[in-house]
């Protein structure tokens, strides 16, 4: 189990270390700016930061292994339009919202997910980054649309740990990509899910879902999970169909964690849906399915039960390598941790800046 964590908030990157079996907050990094993700490149340890400036722009800084401070690198860049298009697009980098490290026999290697839609892939650990045109160019990305931000995103990145050639994408909202070859071309893999905001006939349209975030089980690879605009979807035969499932009390949600061992155990935090999204009943909780994945656990004990309204964003539930820790945060700076897979829950903190995302070390 690891000993130290991050924390993506508004405000900076606060590290989280292990002192037994309790967390605390250490050291804060680019404190007062926004960081929109981080990733820790367990392949080499190396740290990396994507910061949101607004005004001065999007940044990207890497810590390497052993050093004190971090060094600025590139960041995603996109082609100028061309005359005459007519996309609709704003071709310009608004945010880098998710970053993955690419396989285990591809060293260096990083996926950018951003807004507007782009996908980039760094052969430098970051030095410099392509646009995946492949995928930028396919005829239906004109027709993707915003969910939960105005523009087109790539979110969630999972890269197949049997083949570093195979990546999945989720997309808010165009549903979910497939590539089995690093890239070179892309196909829709989002069958069997179900956009209940669409008209009838269009409710099945693989272009029109809003997957919220999609997470792989390391050891089941071909079990994935959907937090859904409007449900909860699984996925037994590495994407190529997915089941809708119904969770109690609510399917709507952002976040899904998924246990690294069992593809049929994952996490998900529940809300009131579309113009509310708080907690429902403003009572605090987290869903875990059991069994073959069918059925649900309420998980309630140590999350606050009255007058709470933090809701969990995409990146911000995570669950360590042994299937127990999990760590949770919201948009009102509350940080919970579990160490018995979510049966009961610790708070570390009520008063971080909103969190965008958290991940283990």
């Amino acid at each position: 189990m690891g000993d130290r964590a991050f924390v993506s908030t508004r405000k900076g990157l606060f590290e989280l270390a292990k002192r037994g079996s309790a967390w605390e907050i250490g050291e804060v990094h680019f404190l007062g700016d926004p960081v929109s993700i981080a990733l820790h490149d367990r392949r080499d340890g190396t740290l990396y930061a994507a910061l949101n400036l607004g005004h001065f722009g999007v940044k990207l800084h890497r810590k390497d292994p052993g050093s004190a401070g971090w060094t600025e690198v590139a960041v995603p860049v996109y082609p100028a339009k061309p005359e005459g298009s007519e996309d609709k697009t704003e071709w310009s980098l608004k945010m880098i919202w998710s970053l993955e490290a690419g396989g285990e026999d591809e060293p260096g290697v990083l996926w950018a997910g951003t807004l507007p839609g782009g996908l980039f892939r760094s052969a430098d650990r970051g030095s410099s980054w392509e646009l995946v045109r492949s995928l930028w160019d396919h005829p239906t990305r004109p027709n993707w649309f915003g969910g939960g931000y105005d523009t087109p995103g790539i979110h969630s990145i999972c890269v197949d740990p049997r083949d570093s050639r195979h990546v999945l994408l989720a997309v808010s909202t165009a549903g979910v990509w497939r590539t089995e070859d690093g890239g070179a071309t892309w196909a829709l893999s989002a069958k069997g899910l179900r956009a209940e905001y669409m008209p009838p006939e269009m409710q099945f349209d693989e272009v029109a879902q809003d997957p919220h975030r999609m997470v792989r089980c390391k050891a089941q690879p071909d079990h994935l999970w959907i937090q859904h605009h409007n449900g909860i979807f699984r996925s037994t035969d590495n994407a190529r169909s997915w089941t809708e499932l119904k969770a109690p009390g609510s399917s709507f949600g952002f976040a899904v964690a998924v246990h690294p061992a069992d593809g049929n155990k994952a996490w998900f935090v529940p809300a009131q849906k579309d113009e509310r999204r708080y907690p429902v009943g403003a009572a605090m909780s987290v869903h875990r399915t059991r069994g073959d994945g069918n059925e649900f656990d309420e998980l309630r004990t140590g999350l606050p039960q009255k007058h709470c309204y933090d809701l969990v964003y995409r990146h911000a539930l995570a669950v360590d390598d042994d299937g127990r820790a999990l760590l949770m945060a919201s948009t009102t700076g509350g940080l919970w941790a579990s160490e018995d897979a979510g049966d009961n829950w610790v708070a570390v903190s009520n008063l971080l800046p909103p969190v965008y995302a958290v991940s283990f070390a």
